[in-house]
């Protein structure tokens, strides 16, 4: 993440105002002294506080393969494994939002061709067939049983007896734009539910959609969780250093890669990015060392 320098009275002054800039909690930051301030003549100080803070990185935890049991005389399918199809889809959630940015080059998120090893082409048959079974379920799909209020009442529901649980207080508001649903939870003591980079936060929303989306036979609505503010504080931060990177890469005319990102921060880096003019943005590598490439335009 880009550094930025503030000076005050205090360091620990400059440390709220660097605080102020980023955007994030004092635990969502890495701090730097260069200056302090120093005694002078009758109980004076000399001098002021500088210090250059940053946010910290977010840091994906690497996603571990499991090995399929497969039953006597039975055949590996060949297919790619779960964890890289994870990654696939995480990655493709990015681009989708980022229309403006520039083609991938890495060349792993391209389609792969199939390959065929069985006789008579049976593995293309079937991959044929997969993939018109596919179109047909997206054409032919029963509206959803349930409407976006509902879905989003079970997730404050939700989010309410988890509170709870957790022995917080605080209560959760719904906004419902179209198939948009967007839940913040607002109170006190509320740190654990968001935890280290924001990791608790995301397992915490991927539980609340399984339990209003898929319990409920969901299937059309997107669903965000808040917990005090914390998503939207972090997305300023990320906008402010998105936008200083492309001012840095239009005045040098070089491109610049960016530090890993998990998925989520990556969108909220590219649609920034879409934004700015003279830059242009791809991702590249795999995750969790996967990061953004910024490039004039």
């Amino acid at each position: 993440m880009e550094w930025v320098e503030t000076t005050a009275k205090t360091v620990e002054a400059a440390k709220e105002a660097a605080l102020d800039r980023l955007g994030v909690a004092a635990d969502e930051a890495e701090f730097e002294v260069l200056d302090e301030p120093r005694p002078g003549l009758f109980g004076r100080t000399r001098g002021e506080g500088r210090v250059r803070a940053r946010v910290k990185p977010a840091q994906v935890r690497p996603k571990q393969e499991r090995r399929r049991r497969t039953s006597k005389g039975s055949k590996s399918s060949g297919g790619s494994s779960p964890a890289k199809s994870k990654a696939k889809q995480d990655d493709a959630t990015v681009d989708e939002a980022a229309p403006a940015a520039a083609p991938e080059s890495s060349t792993d998120d391209a389609p792969k061709p199939a390959r065929n090893r069985s006789r008579g082409g049976q593995h293309n048959d079937r991959s044929s067939n997969s993939q018109e079974k596919k179109k047909m379920s997206n054409e032919e799909r029963e509206p959803s049983p349930v409407s976006p209020q509902e879905v989003g009442d079970a997730a404050v529901t939700f989010m309410d007896g988890l509170v709870e649980a957790f022995g917080s207080t605080g209560t959760s508001g719904l906004e419902v734009d179209g198939t948009e649903l967007d839940v913040q939870v607002d109170g006190e003591g509320l740190g654990l539910l968001v935890g280290p980079g924001g990791r608790t936060l995301n397992a915490i929303q991927d539980l609340a959609r399984v339990s209003a989306q898929r319990r409920l036979g969901d299937h059309e609505t997107r669903l965000r969780i808040d917990v005090a503010g914390y998503r939207a504080r972090r997305s300023e931060a990320l906008q402010r250093f998105a936008a200083d990177v492309a001012g840095s890469v239009r005045e040098s005319g070089s491109a610049r890669a960016l530090e890993p990102m998990n998925s989520a921060d990556r969108k909220v880096i590219h649609d920034a990015l879409n934004d700015e003019d003279g830059v242009e943005s791809r991702s590249e590598g795999d995750d969790p060392n996967r990061r953004i490439v910024v490039m004039p335009a």
